[in-house]
């Protein structure tokens, strides 16, 4: 039996049994349309939370407010999340408002005043529109519910820059049970998290301690959400949030069969949303896998991976179907990590399945294979696999290439 397998047709947080959800459009961006733009996520049943989120030195009210709900240890009952505003760098009144919006969903529920968590995205450095949000957070919390269709709408009302929803639900056999993971993210543009403006919310039903549960979150963001890169800006409000109320009946217990197959189900869905994220770059047209392999430590395959990741004439030459690969050697080596040309060889694929084409191999050069390397850069999938030959530590990065859509459509208001 495995391990998890994914539903077909997901639909959000309502695919776990007890979370219901709700979206409405409070013209929060004061455009006067009709896009959804504020959900209420809610389970009757109290639940263990777990969070990660943005290292960034000016942290959003939003990420001020959900630290604080999970520093209180009390259960937690959902959260509202508000896009076209990131409720970001607006001082002590950003952060009144945050408590606002958690305070008003409590009321609307009948719960604690601290039992949910706040989540924004959008432009920075604007107030919220409170006389818009409160009411609409109230409209919300009235209509929720646990169909298809709730669960899409809140998938959809958390995007900004987005092209497209990004949900994943999975389940995980246990005994003659199951446990449900369910998710939706947003993601787009100012993605480079270092745990963009990024969002990911998981609900599952599965009994789990707190720190367990914050462990494997940690865990879990290293290699999905904190190894992939659009446009290498950080974000004042990235946020991953876990809620689990345990409604399956089955404890996730350390050491335990049920850990194991949660542990890789909840891997799987960070993955999952991960891709989606990158794949939905702003305005990209090619997704990039770099592989820094033989690395003497996990943290020097880390800095070079995401140097090349991150490299403006890197992902520039990518979009003109350029290889360029002595632009990737440059990035590698100022990483700072050391490294010696003798050593270093560096190949493309078209894929993980077809042959490596080297570019550079231990200071050799390969000039009769340009064309090959070029057919290769021009898709709009391929890996890149820089081997450093200096020990066993390896890092998996997804990255972009950079357009000029890119540029027009973050030039304007």
């Amino acid at each position: 039996m495995p391990l998890f397998y994914e539903i077909l047709s997901p639909s959000g947080l309502t695919d776990t049994p007890g979370f219901q959800a709700a979206a409405v459009a409070a013209d929060i961006r004061r455009k006067g349309t009709d896009r959804l733009d504020l959900t209420v996520v809610y389970s009757e049943a109290p639940c263990t939370a777990a969070g990660v989120f943005t290292q960034h030195a000016l942290p959003a009210a939003p990420v001020v407010q959900c630290r604080q709900a999970l520093q209180t240890g009390k259960p937690l009952h959902g959260f509202v999340a508000n896009s076209g505003n990131a409720n970001a760098c607006t001082g002590e009144e950003g952060l009144k408002d945050a408590t606002a919006m958690q305070r008003t969903l409590a009321q609307a529920l009948g719960a604690d005043g601290d039992a949910f968590f706040v989540s924004s995205t959008g432009r920075i450095g604007q107030p919220l529109p409170m006389d818009a949000i409160l009411p609409g957070i109230k409209d919300a919390a009235g209509k929720l519910g646990a169909t298809f269709h709730h669960g899409l709408n809140a998938a959809d009302a958390i995007l900004t820059s987005d092209t497209r929803r990004k949900v994943v639900s999975v389940k995980v056999p246990v005994g003659d049970r199951e446990v449900t993971l369910s998710a939706m993210a947003k993601g787009a543009g100012m993605i480079e998290p270092n745990m963009a403006t990024m969002l990911a919310f998981i609900a599952t039903d599965a009994q789990i301690e707190q720190p367990f549960l914050q462990e494997l979150l940690s865990a879990s963001v290293v290699d999905t959400f904190n190894a992939i890169s659009v446009d290498g800006d950080m974000s004042t409000n990235d946020t991953v949030l876990v809620l689990a109320n345990g409604q399956s009946g089955v404890a996730v217990e350390r050491d335990s069969e049920a850990a194991t197959a949660f542990t890789a189900a909840l891997q799987h869905v960070c993955q999952r949303l991960a891709r989606m994220i990158v794949g939905d770059g702003e305005r990209i047209s090619k997704v990039v896998e770099i592989k820094v392999l033989g690395a003497a430590r996990q943290e020097d395959a880390t800095k070079v991976a995401r140097a090349i990741g991150n490299s403006l004439l890197v992902k520039s030459s990518w979009y003109g179907n350029d290889p360029n690969w002595g632009r990737v050697l440059d990035a590698a080596g100022y990483a700072g990590v050391p490294m010696r040309e003798d050593q270093i060889e560096l190949y493309y694929r078209a894929s993980g399945k077809t042959p490596a084409i080297p570019a550079f191999v231990k200071a050799r050069l390969y000039p009769e294979l340009k064309p090959t390397w070029k057919q290769i850069v021009s898709l709009p999938t391929f890996t890149i696999e820089l081997h450093l030959n200096q020990g066993e530590a390896s890092q998996r990065f997804f990255s972009t290439d950079l357009t000029e859509g890119y540029v027009d459509y973050n030039k304007s208001e």
